[in-house]
């Protein structure tokens, strides 16, 4: 507005405008990759493009376990009432073709020993009535089969039959949804964030898993692998290449006592993918780490898998998990406000190679930390003592200021008498 006025020259404005463009780069974000693994443990896959979908009515109780709460209800409520339309009207013929429902025969039934196939069942819907009564064994007396008509009683068997293999398919697959082993997953918990840091002089990467369960986990075991996108020497490219890394356990079995939380940890050693990153390198690695914790349930003998990733935005350089089970009253408590918690400390910044090829870097970063906190304590102490001496200064000049000075008093006489008070 004010260059279309005249009052500031339009080259004015053009230059400051190119100006502060240059003082403000644009700095555009890195796209974020999708994680195969999402923390909750959900695999991001999406199958497209499946021409045999027959497969999937081949392994149909598979199938509709699989299939969400609500199109499973459908299912077990639309199998239930086709089958009862279905043999109700297989009623209603068996009926219709022995004369059951001809009006005549209402009133020649009590004259002569003219017998129905089925009593009292003259319409649809007493069909149906009788049908439901027939497979949820209900039976309320009013209607029941006769011996007249073998069809009617092949009927019979055939209906029960259906209907005992209903509830059989549909009662089993509810009950293995709600005994599903990712139920007993959701309280398998891990860590938000990884770390890396030193452990017994080597590099190690950690993280925390904990079950917030009573009932253990037996048989508990921890895999780890790296997922990323990789190139071989032919030039193929491989968009999720997983590699399993060694998880560093004292027990042979690798089998883990799951009792209280436990910090997982990996050595990156020469086997390790992470061998050559260093801190500056790892926010540029385009790489995954997959935790899969496996089991069996202690109450129901169930197999369970509890999953998670961390990605390079989440692996914490140079901090360490805090202790989280304290004794207390002769029981260990686990406070789980902490679980995630982690302090900063001493760490080299090079790889886990360059440690190796020089180990004095571990030696001097441990004394860079030592001074470092050695003067921390220094300035603490420091501020401590200056501020005790504020204090003490303070006081002194308080209890001055509250001493009353002496004051001569002059008598008419002209005498003068001092008295203190």
């Amino acid at each position: 507005m004010l260059a279309r006025k005249s009052i500031i020259p339009e080259e004015y404005v053009l230059a400051r405008i190119a100006a502060e463009n240059l003082r403000k780069p644009r700095i555009r974000d890195r796209p974020r990759k999708a994680r195969f693994i999402a923390k909750n443990g959900a695999c991001n896959l999406a199958h497209k493009n499946i021409r045999e979908q027959g497969r999937f009515l081949q392994d149909i109780f598979t199938t509709l376990v699989d299939l969400k709460w609500r199109h499973t209800l459908v299912i077990f409520t639309m199998s239930f009432l086709c089958s009862w339309l279905l043999f109700a009207m297989m009623w209603w013929l068996v009926a219709f073709a022995h004369g059951d429902m001809d009006p005549s025969t209402e009133n020649t039934l009590n004259s002569t020993k003219w017998t129905p196939c089925v009593t009292c069942v003259r319409s649809f819907t007493s069909a149906f009535l009788f049908s439901i009564e027939v497979q949820v064994t209900i039976g309320f007396g009013g209607r029941m089969m006769t011996e007249e008509c073998p069809l009617a009683i092949t009927v019979l068997i055939l209906q029960n039959i259906v209907g005992l293999i209903i509830n059989a398919v549909m009662l089993g697959c509810i009950f293995m949804k709600t005994a599903q082993a990712h139920r007993r997953a959701e309280t398998l918990i891990f860590s938000r964030q990884a770390v890396i840091a030193v452990r017994n002089g080597k590099l190690c990467f950690m993280f925390r898993v904990g079950d917030l369960r009573k009932s253990m986990i037996i048989s508990a075991s921890v895999r780890i692998q790296v997922v990323r996108k990789t190139t071989t020497p032919e030039g193929e490219v491989i968009p999720i290449h997983q590699v399993d890394i060694p998880v560093d356990n004292p027990i042979e079995s690798n089998n883990i006592f799951l009792v209280a939380p436990l910090i997982i940890c990996h050595i990156i050693d020469k086997r390790s993918p992470l061998y050559d990153i260093s801190a500056s390198d790892l926010a540029l690695q385009d790489l995954e780490l997959i935790v899969i914790l496996e089991g069996v349930v202690e109450t129901t003998g169930i197999t369970t898998q509890a999953r998670t990733s961390y990605v390079a935005e989440e692996i914490l350089w140079g901090h360490r998990f805090v202790p989280i089970v304290t004794e207390e009253e002769g029981v260990y408590a686990v406070d789980y406000s902490k679980f995630g918690n982690t302090v900063k400390v001493a760490a080299p910044r090079c790889s886990a190679r360059e440690l190796d090829e020089k180990p004095s870097i571990l030696i001097q970063t441990l004394q860079k930390s030592e001074l470092s906190h050695q003067n921390s304590l220094r300035k603490r102490n420091s501020m401590r003592r200056n501020n005790s001496i504020r204090r003490s200064n303070s006081m002194r000049r308080t209890n001055s200021s509250l001493i009353v000075p002496k004051v001569q008093f002059i008598t008419p006489e002209g005498s003068q008498s001092a008295s203190e008070t």
